[in-house]
């Protein structure tokens, strides 16, 4: 049915102040202010938070009322028998945000109001809740778009207007979703989780922090992580993320751990031939043992030359080597540069050097014997093992639905969550830069954010690159067909890198100064009276902002059919 937005059934009253911020309305009667029914059709009135339209000359306007009063001389009158007697009027006032405009011709086309103002005199109408749903569905579809899907996450909290908000406005751009504890973060994710799973036919990647999403997919679509059944292997790691486990000291462990790093690599790809070269008809042979490159006074020539042949297989950025055989390597690249009558060999054990590397190497026993590295990273190489990669690329290519990646019992300590996270995340946006997601995009969710995005993982002898695999998906993986969701309470711990991409913005209740501020800073659209609701919001209530978004909206979420389980338990007088 097409959009009538002006009939005299539902005029409210007259603009008779305009101002590049808001413009003031005079309700001829206090009587044109309550709820009423035309034609079957429910329409809010002029109430704060209620929409209204303006009529122009040629552009319709949709406005927010953010204020109500009566003049001077009317509030001396009001008293109860006054608001009760049917004789009584008054004649209040109202402000009004300016939110779009829309052609009087056209109706259902809407754009940002920037330069376009109503007139004084112009009439105020109320809007019915079919219209603003219409212009709320209209939000973010592209004129080349043959067809949309949408959410349906709730209705607005002004009215009973139903909000289907386009999924591809809502991720094209990449999702966050903030608030404090209880304020409906958990529902949001489940009911756009559900949202996708009804409308689409894309995948959902969920990574589940505390395990409160066990219910939202099938439990063979579960990869419960930190038992030791189902591991990523450390040999999928990059370097960088090694190094955030050992935390090497710059200056002498850094160099011996990447000598030893080399070293495996050679022996990986020597795959049991021997480390030797031919000279002046001789056979200069460098001795392996049980897979460790024996160095001291030895001759450096084998060692140069076959370095230099594969140099970009061994200097590519994963761990591909036998861990196990780590500690035991660097001990071996603790030597004398070269021996002093002889500058081709290498040096005897130096002392100092293996001495320094004492707390590096018992940093390398603690993660093949910590249960909680090894559950995760099996450094042990044991074969008995599920690995999560293989899980993952066996979803993408056959899976449907939710891959849920249970982290409920991952370590908080060591840095293990976030190093785990940002390998995720690699493999996930190397698969991205080759083109795998064009067709079929992909969706991650990352439950409780801050946990794993924290780039501040450094002490007083080790500093290196970001742990920055989401922050790269958040500016790039877009165009390739990758898409992130992010929920967290304290979006002021996610990288500012990270949350300055995120297109859309569904926020929940938020107390603390620098939560709010750090939205009012990343999402340009969240102006400052939409803002002023978030301390006062109710639970699963929510304000969606965004770059394809013309108008801040207020809404209730809907409920999920699959409630995650996040209900707080209450306190009783039972014995």
């Amino acid at each position: 049915m097409k959009i009538k937005p002006f009939n005299h059934n539902y005029f409210l009253g007259y603009v008779n102040e305009i101002t590049p911020q808001y413009i003031k309305i005079h309700f001829p009667s206090s009587v044109l202010l309550s709820k009423f029914h035309f034609e079957g059709v429910n329409y809010a009135g002029g109430n704060v938070g209620n929409f209204v339209v303006i009529e122009g000359e040629e552009y319709g306007f949709l406005a927010r009322i953010t204020k109500l009063y009566l003049p001077d001389s009317e509030r001396k009158e009001i008293s109860e028998k006054a608001i009760e007697h049917s004789e009584s009027n008054f004649h209040p006032s109202g402000e009004a945000e300016l939110l779009l405009s829309f052609s009087i011709f056209e109706p259902d086309k809407i754009q940002k109001t920037v330069s376009k103002y109503p007139c004084i005199g112009a009439k105020v109408f109320s809007c019915s809740d079919e219209q603003i749903g219409k212009y709320v569905q209209e939000f973010g579809k592209k004129e080349t778009d043959s067809d949309n899907v949408y959410a349906a996450l709730g209705k607005l909290t002004a009215n009973d207007a139903e909000c289907k908000i386009s999924l591809n406005s809502l991720f094209g751009r990449h999702c966050a979703i903030v608030g404090t504890t209880g304020g409906g973060k958990s529902w949001t994710v489940s009911k756009l989780i559900e949202a996708l799973i009804d409308e689409t036919v894309n995948k959902i990647i969920l990574i589940d922090a505390t395990g409160e999403y066990k219910d939202i997919c099938p439990s063979e679509n579960s990869i419960e992580i930190g038992n030791g059944a189902n591991v990523f292997p450390y040999f999928e790691l990059t370097i960088d993320e090694l190094y955030f486990l050992l935390k090497p000291s710059s200056k002498v462990q850094v160099p011996k751990l990447m000598e030893a790093i080399r070293s495996l690599k050679i022996v990986k790809l020597l795959n049991g031939n021997k480390l030797s070269i031919s000279k002046d008809g001789q056979q200069i042979e460098i001795p392996i043992h049980n897979g460790v490159i024996q160095k001291a006074k030895q001759a450096k020539r084998p060692y140069e030359e076959y370095y230099y042949r594969n140099y970009i297989q061994i200097e590519d950025k994963k761990c591909n080597f036998e861990f196990t055989n780590l500690a035991k390597q660097i001990t071996q690249e603790c030597i004398w540069d070269s021996e002093k009558n002889d500058v081709n060999k290498w040096g005897d054990r130096n002392e100092t050097d293996l001495s320094n590397c004492i707390s590096l190497i018992s940093r390398i026993g603690n993660l093949m014997n910590s249960p909680e590295y090894n559950n995760v990273f099996n450094f042990n190489n044991q074969s008995d093992k599920r690995l999560i990669t293989s899980l993952i690329d066996d979803f993408i290519a056959n899976g449907q639905g939710v891959l849920r990646l249970d982290f409920s019992k991952v370590d908080y300590d060591f840095q293990v969550r976030e190093v785990l996270v940002n390998a995720i995340g690699k493999k996930l946006l190397i698969e991205a830069r080759q083109g795998k997601f064009r067709e079929n995009p992909i969706v991650v969710f990352i439950d409780e954010a801050h946990q794993f995005l924290n780039k501040s993982i450094k002490d007083e002898y080790f500093d290196t690159k970001p742990l920055d695999s989401f922050e790269l998906i958040s500016k790039e993986a877009r165009k390739y067909g990758l898409f992130l969701c992010l929920a967290t309470q304290m979006p002021r711990d996610i990288p500012i890198g990270t949350l300055s991409q995120m297109g859309t913005f569904i926020v929940h209740r938020l107390i603390n100064d620098k939560d709010k501020q750090s939205i009012e800073n990343a999402a340009s659209s969240a102006n400052k009276s939409a803002l002023s609701f978030l301390p006062i919001l109710g639970e699963g209530e929510a304000l969606l902002v965004g770059v394809d978004f013309p108008m801040p909206l207020l809404l209730k979420i809907g409920e999920p059919s699959k409630k995650p389980i996040s209900n707080t338990p209450r306190l009783n007088n039972n014995i």
